[in-house]
């Protein structure tokens, strides 16, 4: 390959082929070892079927000589996906809805006699607000009779963790960041409840499942794989369906889930607000935006109905939940809600820390909402004034942010079980820091409040 493109990092596992970026474009090859399952997936009319239902990301084949490639069997160019997301990043209805449209797009290549050989959750993604296929080399010829090769896998990537969010807490999602294989399934069945042993969904494809891998582990017996019919692989997919579809989790109990319920602002000073944002907005015209503390996404709308793509983050999974609920309903294309702690983002993880991006990694981003947000990474995680500057500096090239003097009655509220230690924590000191690494191109005090909103450009990007 032409030492001037660059492989990405969490692409090397598959011997079918892998992407590369070049040029500022995203491509995947196709390896020869492959070339037989790509010609049936293009010319059986599966690939058709997908993209005809929005159900796997479109390409076009180019000419590999035309960016100096050699001895690949073919160069795809993939259409775009605006932000790259992981599923410890996504609520509860994100995974859910990444699980049945995972099983949908197995049912659909049981038609054109091909399966999926992985049943990674990772293979999904989210464009214009719903989950789409990225894995173009996961097809292969499916030989009748043979059972499904991922469907271990599949078990471990949803199944469980949507088992577990469901029974215990929904924030077991995180540990997929631990295990990025997929929650192992007898480590799941420990946990589950005694009242899963009564539900013949997660009876079968976990606990029983579970036991019968372990019966193969301790006996060093290899796996014999019995004949299954076309009739027979449909009815485990239907069961796998079924199980996704009836598992729930209610959005509620959260600390922030009902924060707007609960504003501290008058009507006129939040409609003041509201304005002043998306005058910022209007004024800087961003390509993408990324609201940070987004709660359920109020913020984030006022950017998205510009049609502005928004990545809409929140620490708090039932106000995310609620967001994506909500995008759904309204059928809203340009907001992606995700779950994130400002303060622990999502690392670069995997093989040589690689494998995942971090944060970081997926930006700088064009523009930051950055609104009631400052005063609890300075009160409620100690984060000198100093540091939250340079972490905004390294993520966006301009800031809309909103400072919230001690006097406001939700910093108020945040020093109200705690010694007020934070002499610096002051609006002064607030512009010394940022105009370090920011411009401040505008400030607005917001009606009926001791608040101000900033319009900040990056001095460095």
């Amino acid at each position: 390959m032409n030492t001037l493109n660059q492989r990405i990092p969490g692409s090397f596992r598959d011997p079918s082929g892998f992407v590369f970026k070049k040029n500022g474009s995203i491509y995947r090859q196709v390896n020869p070892i492959y070339r037989e399952d790509y010609d049936h997936l293009m010319y059986s009319g599966l690939y058709d079927a997908l993209i005809k239902n929005r159900l796997l990301i479109p390409h076009e084949e180019i000419d590999p000589t035309s960016i100096g490639i050699e001895g690949a069997y073919k160069i795809l160019k993939p259409e775009h996906i605006p932000f790259i997301s992981y599923p410890y990043e996504w609520c509860f209805s994100q995974l859910k809805e990444a699980a049945l449209t995972t099983i949908r797009i197995q049912k659909i290549a049981l038609d054109f006699k091909m399966s999926l050989k992985d049943g990674s959750a990772f293979n999904i993604q989210f464009k214009e607000g719903k989950p789409i296929f990225m894995d173009t080399l996961s097809f292969e010829r499916f030989p009748e009779g043979k059972p499904w090769i991922a469907y271990r896998q599949f078990c471990q990537h949803f199944i469980a963790p949507l088992a577990l969010m469901a029974d215990k807490d929904v924030r077991i999602n995180q540990w997929l960041k631990i295990y990025l294989d997929g929650i192992p399934l007898d480590l799941a069945g420990l946990l589950l409840s005694w009242r899963t042993f009564f539900k013949f969904s997660w009876l079968t494809h976990i606990h029983m499942h579970a036991r019968g891998l372990k019966y193969l582990s301790q006996r060093s017996v290899k796996k014999k794989d019995h004949p299954v019919s076309h009739q027979g692989f449909l009815g485990i997919l239907d069961s796998l369906e079924s199980s996704i579809k009836k598992t729930k989790w209610n959005p509620s109990g959260t600390e922030w889930g009902d924060y707007y319920d609960q504003t501290n602002f008058t009507s006129a000073g939040f409609q003041h607000k509201q304005e002043t944002v998306g005058d910022f907005l209007d004024r800087i015209k961003p390509d993408m935006v990324w609201d940070l503390g987004a709660n359920t996404g109020l913020f984030s709308r006022l950017s998205a109905r510009k049609g502005v793509f928004t990545v809409s983050f929140d620490i708090d999974p039932a106000a995310v939940e609620k967001n994506f609920l909500q995008c759904r309903e309204e059928r809203e294309s340009h907001i992606l809600p995700l779950i994130l702690d400002v303060t622990n983002p999502s690392p670069a993880i995997g093989w040589e820390n690689q494998e995942r991006m971090s944060l970081l990694e997926r930006g700088p981003v064009d523009t930051v909402l950055a609104l009631s947000l400052i005063h609890h990474l300075a009160i409620s995680n100690n984060l000198p004034l100093d540091r939250i500057a340079g972490f905004f500096a390294k993520i966006c090239k301009r800031l809309i942010v909103e400072f919230i003097p001690k006097e406001d009655s939700y910093a108020q509220r945040l020093l109200s079980s705690r010694r007020d230690i934070f002499p610096e924590y002051q609006q002064s000191h607030f512009e010394y820091e940022f105009k370090k690494n920011f411009e401040i191109r505008d400030l607005v005090k917001i009606r009926d409040s001791k608040r101000t909103l900033y319009l900040m450009f990056n001095k460095g990007l």
